[in-house]
């Protein structure tokens, strides 16, 4: 998944970056409420953890923005605030699900994890696309003779296309799906996993078609 983590601690932050993207996430990271409200309006996300201390906007504003828009994905809030009340004004905000600080990365995973397999009015969970099922919350795709083998980034980059039927993507775009806004990226590694993606897909339906000086489109039918 593309998560948008949104978080002023940067300690607590880089360790959450390092475990997501070790589970084979793409992560965004905002510290300022203002900051992550501009981001979320025009770029969006598969998930967003929140804290609800934030610098410029608060937690909570941001996350009633998110919904006043009609953006439905869903949003993990992050608090040092475990009573009762507190954990109601998030959830009546509109926040799928509450983890109080300090707490345990396994346990971020598992919330993360029952938050994908959620029904979203977004999108559905399994979807055929060409000859393969791209399963969102299993994170797996299939084809004619079952699992389809993809390291964690082509999975990534797989889901970058997915979510953008029909649409031009250029390696700027993709490799901030796969490593993040604002990450170092290579566009040779870019080229590198579109190439593996392609063999993978051969057969099965789909086509990466490129187009030079504009990045990749995904055509439904082989070449």
């Amino acid at each position: 998944m593309r998560i948008v983590l949104i978080e002023d601690n940067a300690i607590l932050a880089r360790a959450l970056i390092q475990a997501l993207q070790e589970a084979g996430h793409a992560v965004d990271w905002l510290e300022d409420g203002q900051d992550a409200d501009r981001f979320l309006a025009q770029t969006g996300a598969d998930l967003a953890i929140l804290d609800v201390n934030l610098p410029s906007l608060g937690g909570l504003e941001v996350l009633r923005r998110l919904r006043a828009r009609g953006d439905t994905y869903p949003v993990l809030m992050l608090t040092a605030q475990g009573q009762v009340q507190d954990r109601v004004a998030g959830l009546d905000a509109g926040a799928d699900d509450y983890l109080v600080k300090p707490f345990e990365i396994s346990e971020l995973h598992a919330r993360l994890r029952a938050l994908a397999r959620r029904p979203s009015e977004a999108r559905r969970d399994i979807e055929t696309i060409g000859a393969v099922s791209f399963d969102r919350a299993a994170r797996s795709l299939s084809g004619h003779d079952g699992v389809i083998s993809l390291s964690r980034r082509e999975l990534s980059l797989f889901e970058a296309f997915a979510d953008n039927p029909g649409r031009v993507l250029s390696k700027e775009q993709l490799g901030e799906r796969i490593y993040g806004v604002g990450a170092d990226i290579d566009a040779n590694a870019v080229e590198l996993l579109v190439s593996r993606l392609r063999r993978k897909l051969d057969g099965h339906g789909l086509t990466i078609r490129t187009l030079r000086g504009l990045g990749y489109l995904v055509q439904i039918g082989d070449a």
